[in-house]
């Protein structure tokens, strides 16, 4: 799965720190801990006609990490939803969106890893682009990485970081298989993640995904589960052997990028039976991206309310 140039995004106006730039002028310090180290969070939101999805939850998991990796000067919540609104009206931007929310420790005073010589406070940056969900709906292909996600003892993963050298490294791999992504798992051969979305099983009708121990805490994941908990779906979060997904009935991936896709084969082996290896959603994906389109009917925070302030 390649992205490809959107032509709406050519003339982007971007927000560094409060000043909206075109997308060819736009400048970060080289001092900044996100070129130094790769120290900054992020948030991937997505605006529908309804508005942002699950924005407030998004912000919550944005100001944990912050919080997890000690940032001092974190922008307050009002601050960043008027940054997110003054970017998508210098853009017009109404719907089909995705937003990059990204904040960084802030500027050193000389190069260097010790958040001690960090004394600006915290960059924001906000990069709103015209996309539409990333994966085709026909179904995407997964191979299995070699690279692992690490456990909580070595890189906490409900540190949501913009540094992303696993995913990256497993990203390669998927490429030189012509696979859409790589799957990953732990250091004990359990599912992690794919190095871009969240993964689930369907089996005899019951959903399952992995634990977050080597994985973050996914906003379209815990989506996905609580719709399964109010309509009454057997669903469950546990360590999943990599050879269980083999003969999964369903298996698919979640994120704010891709929203719900069905996955046809993992390592070239065709998965579950019927509509699914036919390109089609397997029934418990279709029943779910139903309720899935009616989360976002009510889920969603109104632009307007972004500028309340």
């Amino acid at each position: 799965m390649l992205q490809t140039f959107n032509e709406k995004n050519r003339d982007l106006i971007v927000n560094i720190n409060g000043k909206l730039v075109h997308r060819d002028e736009a400048g970060v310090s080289p001092f900044d801990s996100a070129v130094q180290n790769g120290d900054a969070v992020w948030e991937g939101l997505r605006v529908y006609p309804q508005g942002i999805f699950k924005l407030q939850e998004h912000i919550d998991r944005l100001e944990k990490s912050a919080a997890m990796l000690q940032y001092a000067g974190v922008p307050d919540r009002s601050k960043i939803l008027h940054e997110v609104y003054r970017t998508l009206s210098a853009n017009n931007m109404q719907s089909d969106v995705h937003i990059r929310l990204t904040v960084s420790r802030g500027l050193k005073y000389t190069s260097g890893l010790d958040p001690r010589i960090n004394t600006k406070g915290c960059s924001l940056i906000v990069l709103a682009e015209h996309k539409p969900p990333v994966y085709d709906k026909t179904g995407i292909r997964l191979i299995t990485a070699v690279h692992r996600r690490p456990a909580r003892c070595v890189l906490d993963q409900r540190i949501h970081s913009s540094n992303q050298l696993t995913s990256i490294l497993a990203k390669l791999e998927a490429n030189a298989a012509d696979a859409d992504d790589a799957l990953m798992l732990d250091t004990r051969g359990y599912l992690a993640e794919t190095n871009a979305t969240h993964v689930f099983q369907v089996k005899d009708g019951v959903v399952e995904t992995s634990t977050c121990n080597a994985c973050p805490e996914g906003i379209t994941r815990a989506t996905v589960l609580d719709i399964c908990r109010r309509n009454n779906i057997p669903c469950n979060e546990r360590d999943i052997p990599h050879r269980e997904l083999f003969e999964a009935d369903e298996l698919f991936c979640t994120g704010t990028m891709g929203e719900l896709v069905h996955v046809l084969s993992l390592d070239n082996q065709p998965i579950g039976m019927g509509n699914q290896s036919e390109s089609q959603p397997g029934p418990m994906l279709n029943r779910l991206n139903e309720l899935f389109a009616r989360e976002v009917e009510i889920g969603c925070t109104p632009l307007e309310e972004l500028n309340a302030e």
